[in-house]
């Protein structure tokens, strides 16, 4: 099956691997968009454990309040530089962790991690750090949560 310019571009704009990597998933898959996905999800968690170890001295504070003001969450998030900090990956994963630390209450960040995703029971919210890492290309830690 011959692979085109458009699903590279779709499937890129849908998980923000590179070309390379978009085109590789794609012929592996024999043209299965499902099936890509699939791989460069898998890609982005093993690039994310590499990184594991690195330090990361980048941190931003998120936090959530539910709209009846009755109950709200603080999570701080790190990686490796302010640039990655910036981002719309990193500041939209912040926001997510916030409001699932309101709606789940867990004790400590091994717990949260642990946890399936709301808005995708499918995975963990560590593998939604993962793969925020993974296309980064940056070490993402949880560094602490509080929920009121």
């Amino acid at each position: 099956m011959k692979i085109t310019m458009e699903q590279i571009k779709e499937l890129r704009e849908e998980t923000g691997a590179g070309v390379m990597e978009v085109r590789k998933a794609l012929t592996e898959s024999k043209g299965d968009v499902q099936k890509a996905k699939k791989l460069i999800a898998a890609q982005g968690l093993a690039k994310a454990e590499k990184k594991a170890d690195r330090e990361t001295g980048a941190s931003h504070v998120f936090a959530y309040v539910h709209f009846n003001g009755k109950v709200g969450a603080l999570v701080k998030l790190a990686c490796e530089t302010d640039f990655v900090a910036k981002t719309e990956d990193f500041q939209k994963l912040g926001k997510e962790l916030a409001m699932q630390v309101a709606s789940m209450k867990p004790a400590s960040v091994e717990e949260l991690l642990k946890q399936d995703y709301l808005r995708d029971p499918s995975k963990t919210v560590e593998v939604l750090v993962k793969g925020v890492s993974g296309k980064t290309g940056e070490n993402v830690r949880v560094l602490a949560i509080t929920c009121l």
